[in-house]
């Protein structure tokens, strides 16, 4: 953990954004696997471990944004814990070496609860995505947990953004680590794509493994293929051949809980043809050039349709797009070539804060969300701050369903030329993606350079 007085400052700074009424912030639990015994591999909650610290089940905690007392709430172990786990400090201990005065068991947490409900104090939480957790707030706060997400707290969501989207200095060296295994993980992939016949689940097991080794799992599943114009794309059960791509999306946590995300997309066997080349190029032009505009109060959807714009000239060049590429991305032609976003917030979560919602992350009263496909998917729009860690990540898919149906409606016809766009239909998708954060005059990116030109990548496939 960090030190006690960063968890003190932090939760101060809580109470006093929120102001009034009490803050509950429920710590995850075991959640059985096939049977109660054989359990999933735990995850705290992001929110419970920023202001309390602990990656332990059953914890919860509450600030009381009115008076300033701050609680820590779970079960004492018995001896039958002891002989599975070894000894284990008592709740009292733990919340001392975080700085919290009052500790208790989830009886006193609802002998708590059931005051504040009884004296119509406000009680404030984000909202819950563990069926586990929805269920037990409404029932310490006697609601219907069929309509807990309307009982959320807005005033404690945008409280909670406003501080997890400033990352500290030892949140910024914690991410690093991270991005340092992410090295080793997307290195090690590239070695073993030069191995025409080898199964994408070895290279995603592999990585996986050096995410485990590195400390903490992998923050996402892995997304490894060689069909990269599926976004997604988990299934790793494909020999890899050469002639394809691999798109290679994976990150993962440190013994802190920090992440990293990273993507690189390299051909199998070592070699870029020169249609790989040309189109990953493209893709790299673009994703160069985000960083030359990345600094506080940009508009983060500005340098999205910047980095379209120039993907789109790269395009055009290629024989696929046509006519004006600023009028192109203003009618939403790139979309059909990348209907994703350029990146997201990054933090103790891959898309960090993601479970307060999208919207109150991503955006503010002043930067709307667009509905236009493709620029909706755009997970992070409002001004750039300095402090912020984000992803920049632009792709050029061809999906071959999207593009029969957008010729099938005329679709953007004066940009894309869909008879080029044809031959390009047995191709994958590229992405290249780094995490960067932003300074005071401008960004950097983080971590040790991940190879990521075309010469750099060959090189490193020779190794």
């Amino acid at each position: 953990m960090f030190s006690k007085d960063t968890y003190i400052k932090r939760r101060q700074q809580l109470a006093q954004d929120v102001k009034q009424g009490l803050i509950l912030i429920v710590g995850n639990s075991d959640v059985a696997f096939n049977y109660p015994a054989n359990q999933y591999t735990f995850r705290q909650d992001s929110t419970f471990r920023y202001f309390f610290g602990y990656d332990i089940q059953g914890l919860i905690g509450v600030i009381d944004a009115e008076s300033g007392e701050e609680y820590l709430f779970g079960e004492e172990v018995d001896m039958a814990d002891i002989i599975w786990t070894g000894p284990i400090p008592s709740l009292k201990e733990r919340a001392t070496e975080i700085g919290v005065r009052n500790s208790g068991t989830i009886k006193d947490l609802r002998n708590l609860m059931d005051k504040a409900v009884f004296d119509g104090r406000r009680v404030h939480f984000v909202p819950p995505y563990r069926a586990e957790n929805v269920e037990f707030i409404a029932d310490i706060l006697h609601l219907d947990y069929r309509y807990i997400q309307a009982y959320v707290s807005k005033e404690l969501i945008a409280a909670c953004v406003k501080q997890r989207s400033i990352k500290s200095a030892e949140e910024i060296a914690e991410i690093e680590k991270a991005i340092e295994t992410a090295y080793t993980m997307h290195t090690t992939m590239m070695h073993m794509a030069k191995n025409e016949g080898t199964f994408e689940y070895e290279i995603a097991g592999t990585m996986e493994g050096i995410a485990l080794a590195g400390g903490g799992p992998v923050s996402f599943p892995i997304i490894l293929t060689t069909h990269g114009e599926i976004l997604h794309g988990h299934d790793h059960s494909l020999q890899i051949k050469k002639g394809r791509m691999i798109v290679s999306d994976a990150g993962c946590e440190n013994n802190m809980g920090y992440c990293s995300d990273i993507t690189r997309s390299v051909p199998v066997g070592g070699k870029f043809d020169a249609r790989q080349k040309a189109v990953y190029e493209a893709v790299l032009d673009a994703q160069l050039l985000v960083p030359t505009l990345c600094k506080p109060n940009v508009k983060y959807s500005e340098v999205h349709l910047a980095a379209v714009e120039r993907l789109g000239e790269g395009l055009k060049a290629l024989g696929l797009m046509k006519g004006d590429i600023k009028e192109a991305v203003k009618q939403g032609a790139m979309g059909m070539f990348m209907p994703h976003g350029l990146g997201h917030m990054m933090g103790l979560d891959v898309h960090d804060m993601e479970n307060y919602g999208e919207n109150y992350v991503g955006y503010d009263k002043k930067n709307i969300r667009s509905t236009q496909f493709g620029l909706a998917s755009l997970r992070l729009g409002r001004e750039l701050q300095e402090g912020f860690v984000i992803t920049d990540e632009p792709g050029c898919y061809f999906i071959p369903a999207l593009i029969d149906q957008w010729r099938a409606e005329k679709k953007c016809i004066d940009f894309i030329n869909y008879d080029e766009v044809e031959k390009f239909k047995d191709f994958g998708g590229i992405r290249i993606e780094d995490d960067v954060l932003i300074t005071k005059d401008g960004c950097r990116i983080l971590g040790k350079p991940i190879p990521k030109t075309v010469a750099e990548i060959e090189n490193e496939m020779t190794k």
